[in-house]
């Protein structure tokens, strides 16, 4: 089943050939030597672009892409490094600190491994 779209343009192809020929058909006399030629020469103008463009508008589609080529792996044991340290590991403890002999408070205190 045609596209709505190639219909459409096979019917334009078909209604401006129609219009040509009538406007080429009509009655001629002495003095219509210059007019009819461009005319026709405008009809067939009008006609040349109508079949370039159903022409173009008909093009196959571009062929698909190759499958990408396939990829071995050999099986065996992988190996993951651990991260880099950088520094120290250090962690907040909360300390009990004596202010004198009988008062004391709590604070937070950076210890590094």
């Amino acid at each position: 089943m045609p596209a709505p779209f190639v219909s459409f343009a096979r019917k334009g192809v078909c209604a401006a050939l129609l219009a040509a020929t009538l406007v080429s058909a009509g009655p001629a006399s002495a003095r219509d030597g210059r007019n009819g030629a461009l005319i026709g020469g405008a009809a067939a103008g009008i006609v040349g672009g109508l079949a370039l463009g159903a022409l173009l508008n008909n093009a196959p589609p571009p062929p698909p892409r190759p499958a990408p080529r396939p990829v071995y792996v050999e099986e065996g044991p992988v190996y993951v490094a651990p991260p880099p340290r950088r520094g120290p590991i250090c962690h907040y403890e909360r300390r009990k600190v004596w202010l004198n002999e009988i008062e004391f408070t709590y604070k937070s205190i950076e210890v590094c491994e």
